[in-house]
């Protein structure tokens, strides 16, 4: 007798969904699913989580748990298709029985499937919407394009302000923008189609009333704020030259009109327009004064190089904003003679060591192809002029040359990154006018209205000396006449500090 055939196995889903295209999307759904839970608890139980966990698992995983869902209905019609073909007879529409235990059990997986992907697409899309707008992602996902901005943003003043309160702001319209604008800055960094050093300002910036404003009050009457700026002399004992000021930075209130000091730049009491002829903004031939009580507008022209009438009709105006001057707020490029008053002053850098000021600075003043060139190069520079030049220094104060190797090591890394061609050379500071020309973009004396009043070129309009020097004590509160360190025989008054002062002085 012949063995009775051994029954097909009992299929506990529809028979459409038995096929390799379904079963491949299934496997692809679940490990995806799997594997965003492991690096979920991962991320929650890591007290530094990778920064690629986030773009791995909330934008990497989502798409490909949907393209595994979107598999198994693919492969169930493809094959609807293909039994249709075969002749075998095949409901047109689908069937739903309870009482069948397969619809029973397909209803079952659909509905803890459907739960189990929307609890997934939530906290993927919200971490992916949290994530793309932290500092971690903004900062590390290109490590080659954004190190120069993420590096000085960790020691601006601005450090612990996410990098989308300024870039981004309040609201979904500008975040659509910036997403969208992401998008191609995506493809630029994949396809290394970036500009280097990153061109400046930012076109696509959002107004600055709408970033800055949401925590800084320009109507408010600051008054005055004292500053020292501490200079260290290319000489060989480093000689301390401070100079202290007093900022006239003020403000105003737009009903009483009481606008004064640097702030009354702000369109607070006046709206400030000017025309630029380059990108960069440093070249201001033309200015526009609107004074909000009279109503007066007063028109400024360069009177070495002025506009003419068919360039000022074609040209757009800009409304003077906060980023004019402070454009350089949260990415600081501190060129090395700044860098290195700033080390020699907190002790990074020995101003016991003879001329270390000179030396540092020429070791960072050097163009280097590379970072680690660089770092080499600087220690072997100040080793080798120390050791060869000042034996007796580099006898007794070997730990000192040493620490100082290190600190001048990490100026460099922390402002000149020659990947990217970024430096403080590349990035002018418009704020002041020591090493940019800054401030004097209108105040240079130059510019004339129609009466032939000239924009003020009082250095006394924004700031007071209190004192100057390392011998002076005594605050002087209606200001000092500014001295140079060196007798330049009155030159230093009738040119701009930034004509001589390049950052790599002497």
């Amino acid at each position: 007798m012949s063995a009775k055939p051994a029954a097909p196995p009992k299929q506990k889903l529809p028979h459409l969904s038995y096929n390799p295209v379904s079963a491949i999307g299934a496997a692809i759904a679940l490990i995806a699913a799997l594997t965003f839970g492991v690096l979920l608890v991962m991320s929650l139980y890591s007290a530094q989580p990778n920064p690629y966990y986030g773009i791995f698992m909330y934008m990497a995983l989502p798409p490909v748990l949907v393209a595994g869902l979107l598999l198994i209905p693919l492969g169930m019609f493809l094959r609807w298709r293909r039994v249709r073909r075969t002749g075998e007879v095949v409901a047109r529409w689908p069937r739903l029985d309870f009482n069948d235990p397969r619809h029973r059990n397909a209803a079952i997986v659909f509905v803890l499937g459907t739960l189990v992907f929307a609890v997934i697409m939530a906290v993927g899309s919200y971490g992916a919407y949290h994530y793309s707008e932290s500092v971690t992602f903004c900062g590390t996902t290109c490590h080659q394009v954004m190190e120069p901005e993420f590096v000085t943003y960790q020691s601006s003043p601005h450090a612990r302000v996410a990098c989308t309160e300024c870039h981004v702001g309040p609201g979904a319209d500008w975040y659509v923008k910036s997403k969208l604008s992401g998008a191609y800055q995506i493809y630029a960094a994949a396809a290394e189609t970036y500009p280097r050093p990153i061109p400046t300002p930012i076109e696509s910036l959002r107004p600055a009333q709408e970033t800055c404003e949401q925590c800084h009050w320009p109507e408010k009457i600051y008054g005055a704020q004292q500053r020292q700026r501490h200079h260290f002399l290319y000489d060989e004992d480093n000689t301390h030259w401070p100079i202290n000021l007093l900022i006239k930075t003020g403000g105003g209130d737009p009903v009483s009109g009481q606008t004064a000091g640097i702030h009354w730049h702000m369109n607070i009491g006046v709206d400030v327009d000017y025309i630029a002829r380059d990108e960069r903004r440093q070249e201001i031939p033309w200015i526009r004064v609107r004074d909000h009580r009279t109503g007066r507008i007063t028109i400024y022209q360069d009177a070495d190089n002025p506009l003419s009438e068919a360039e000022v009709a074609t040209a757009t105006p800009r409304r003077m904003d906060c980023m004019d001057c402070h454009n350089r707020p949260s990415h600081i490029f501190l060129s090395p003679d700044q860098a290195v008053d700033e080390a020699i002053l907190q002790g990074r850098i020995d101003r016991r060591l003879p001329a270390i000021k000179a030396v540092a600075v020429g070791a960072l003043a050097e163009e280097y192809p590379s970072k680690e060139e660089a770092l080499r190069q600087i220690a072997s520079r100040i080793t080798d002029h120390y050791r060869l030049e000042r034996p007796q220094a580099w006898e007794s104060e070997r730990a000192a040359i040493d620490r100082s190797i290190a600190a001048v090591q990490e100026v460099y890394a922390g402002n000149i990154f020659p990947l990217m061609k970024a430096s403080w050379s590349a990035y002018p500071n418009n704020l002041g006018h020591f090493q940019s020309v800054g401030c004097m973009r209108c105040h240079e004396g130059q510019h004339l209205s129609a009466e032939g009043v000239a924009v003020t070129h009082d250095c006394n309009a924004c700031h007071l000396i209190l004192s100057q020097g390392p011998e002076s004590e005594v605050l002087a509160a209606a200001g000092l006449d500014f001295q140079h360190p060196e007798d330049l025989g009155g030159m230093e008054l009738e040119v701009g500090c930034y004509e001589c002062h390049t950052g790599v002085q002497p």
